[in-house]
């Protein structure tokens, strides 16, 4: 088996960050991760919430379990207003069967067979 098509189906093994062949590319990617979140100001952000978390952990526990629980809400109201309409278009608009479709253009494209005097009917 080819060795790239076996690394793509197993996977890798997961490198250590103080393996030697890998030391280089961890400490370039954790140097960059540092620039970025200096230059867009996260990590003061962060500090500012981590400080926040540390003074006042029940107020902190409590907004974040807000904003969980109110996603949760959220998404429950989308459920249910979705299934509420899906029902509401089935039993309003419910979708002609084709056999009464084939019927009516049947009997419209049709003309009545005579009958013939001793009260049989004719075949075409």
């Amino acid at each position: 088996m080819n060795e790239n098509l076996r690394k793509m189906i197993l996977g890798e093994k997961m490198p250590s960050k103080d393996d030697p062949k890998y030391r280089k590319t961890y400490e370039r990617d954790v140097e960059a991760g540092r620039n970025f979140a200096r230059r867009t100001g996260l990590d003061r952000l962060v500090g500012h919430v981590q400080i926040f978390a540390e003074r006042h952990r029940g107020l902190f526990l409590g907004i974040v379990l807000a904003v969980v629980f109110g996603c949760l809400a959220v998404n429950a109201s989308h459920f249910v207003r979705a299934y509420r309409l899906r029902r509401e278009h089935t039993v309003t608009a419910p979708a002609p069967s084709g056999r009464t479709i084939l019927d009516q253009e049947h009997a419209q494209t049709t003309t009545p067979l005579k009958e013939k005097e001793d009260g049989t009917d004719t075949e075409d």
